[in-house]
């Protein structure tokens, strides 16, 4: 029986690291042909070296999601190897949590390029052909942090519900079109996204924290292996998971 995985182009955002690094070794496991991109080509080259000596098939590009012309040339990298894409995961991001009155403006400016305008790139990128070709699927990483706002996530939650909501607003403009739209809101996942989180005292307090409490990163490999492994009929537009000693 077909997974619905096997021989889908998949792109893959923020895939040199992370959630986006699992979900590409777990997707080409599952017979995926991946396009992946992040700003770290040497890690992502590594990657794809990894991946075609498991048998697998994948091509990378080095891609700043917060420039437009960086993710376009990233969706052609993927119809340039494979004629087409099938499946878009939207998953860079970054987290520089700080209190409003901090002033972190530059921070502010780049959660907001990275966060929103790298998933309304994506979607720019790819919404043509998959409407040309009457298939495909958009999900996108957002956090729990775009169901809930605690002291320092104020522009960090900003952006995941942002996000959410460009999701559904693009789920139902596409409901005519055989284009499946969902997100993955994860809790805390062991990551390097407190790498970003400006200032050591709250950046190393947040990471002893997912050092404690931290599921892997193939946790997210496998809800989104769930959600592209589902008929073409389903959409899954929401999953919403977190450790199970998390209690917010």
């Amino acid at each position: 029986m077909s997974n619905n995985i096997q021989g889908k182009v998949v792109v893959i955002t923020g895939a040199s690291a992370g959630m986006g690094e699992a979900a590409a070794r777990h997707l080409a496991a599952e017979g995926a042909r991946l396009v992946l991109g992040a700003r770290r080509a040497d890690r992502l080259d590594a990657l794809v070296a990894e991946i075609e000596a498991a048998g697998g098939s994948a091509v990378a590009r080095a891609t700043d999601v917060s420039r437009r012309a960086d993710v376009e040339a990233l969706m052609q990298a993927g119809l340039d190897a494979y004629g087409r894409i099938d499946v878009l995961v939207n998953n860079a991001g970054i987290m520089p949590l700080s209190m409003f009155d901090a002033l972190q403006v530059e921070d502010w400016d780049r959660t907001i390029d990275v966060n929103i305008k790298g998933v309304l790139y994506g979607i720019a990128a790819v919404l043509p052909q998959m409407k040309a070709q009457k298939s495909g699927q958009i999900l996108s990483t957002t956090s729990i942090g775009a169901h809930m706002v605690v002291p320092t996530t104020g522009v960090y939650s900003a952006t995941k519900h942002a996000v959410k909501a460009i999701s559904e607003g693009l789920r139902q403009e596409l409901t005519g079109h055989n284009i499946r739209v969902g997100i993955l809101s994860p809790g805390t996942v062991k990551t390097e996204l407190a790498s970003s989180i400006p200032g050591d005292e709250m950046r190393d307090a947040h990471q002893d924290f997912v050092d404690q409490l931290g599921i892997p990163a193939d946790s997210y490999a496998q809800m989104l292996a769930f959600a592209i492994s589902q008929p073409e009929n389903v959409d899954v537009n929401e999953i919403l998971f977190r450790p199970t000693a998390q209690q917010m």
